[in-house]
């Protein structure tokens, strides 16, 4: 809902109450969504939240029953062809902020979510062998750890360190909301869009990692063809993906590495 809200404030919608909904504010919100191609089930999962609005100020006539009105495909939860994301060197020069390059570069390396990585805290994430992510930080308030392996995941951690202090990845003289303004301002100034690919680059490099074979999604086998063996190895590792990308079941790893 407060994300909502300061989207309809920068769509130009102002001076908005609860009652002032109207068919006008959903068509924006929705386009706004599209055009920043975020996922089917993202979106689908916000209309939730708009008609539970609509419903409590008695206005639920303002929203279309169906998802198809506004051009809302059906969701699939198998991914039919890669969506990762990586964010380069000089891509990363291009975003003027320092806290929020730095706030890309781990989403990269750990796949993690914006928020997770806006809110990062280095001095009580770093436990040294891996990573340990508030609940407070997370989707659904779910706290989990992401293993630190590579020297490169280990540099990155050391300069975030320098960067932060004791504190996070929010600057002393900001909030959350007004970071997360920040975020999205420089990230679209240096042209970088789709961004949560960079979780399903993390998860696709971890899965060639783990089983050493590429996933479906990036033009590996599909698990039918999997021997016996393969198989085990395969779920084994879309368990391991998915409890480091802060998900509890297997089946969600369908979306970032295809099946």
């Amino acid at each position: 809902m407060s994300l909502i809200a300061d989207q309809l404030h920068a769509l130009g919608f102002r001076n908005m109450s609860a009652q002032s909904l109207k068919p006008k504010h959903v068509e924006g919100l929705v386009s706004s969504w599209q055009a920043e191609s975020l996922a089917v089930g993202t979106i689908k999962n916000r209309m939730t939240v708009l008609r539970w609005w609509a419903q409590k100020v008695d206005r639920q006539n303002v929203i279309a029953r169906q998802n198809d009105h506004y051009g809302i495909p059906e969701r699939s939860f198998v991914s039919r062809e890669s969506k990762a994301v990586r964010v380069d060197g000089q891509a990363l020069d291009r975003v003027g902020d320092i806290h929020v390059r730095m706030s890309l570069e781990l989403q990269q390396a750990f796949g993690l979510r914006r928020e997770e990585a806006i809110k990062f805290q280095p001095s009580y994430a770093d436990r040294g062998d891996r990573l340990v992510l508030k609940d407070s930080w997370t989707k659904g308030g779910k706290a989990r750890e992401i293993p630190v392996r590579t020297p490169a995941q280990r540099e990155l951690l050391d300069r975030a360190h320098r960067l932060a202090g004791r504190g996070s990845l929010i600057p002393d003289e900001r909030n959350y909301r007004q970071q997360l303004r920040v975020y999205e301002r420089h990230t679209a100034n240096a042209g970088l869009s789709k961004l949560h690919g960079l979780r399903h680059a993390y998860a696709q490099a971890r899965y060639e990692q783990l089983t050493g074979w590429k996933p479906p999604a990036a033009g590996g086998r599909s698990s039918k063809s999997l021997s016996g063996g393969d198989r085990a190895v395969d779920r084994e590792a879309r368990l391991a993906i998915s409890r480091e990308l802060g998900h509890e079941r297997e089946q969600i790893t369908a979306v970032y590495l295809g099946r």
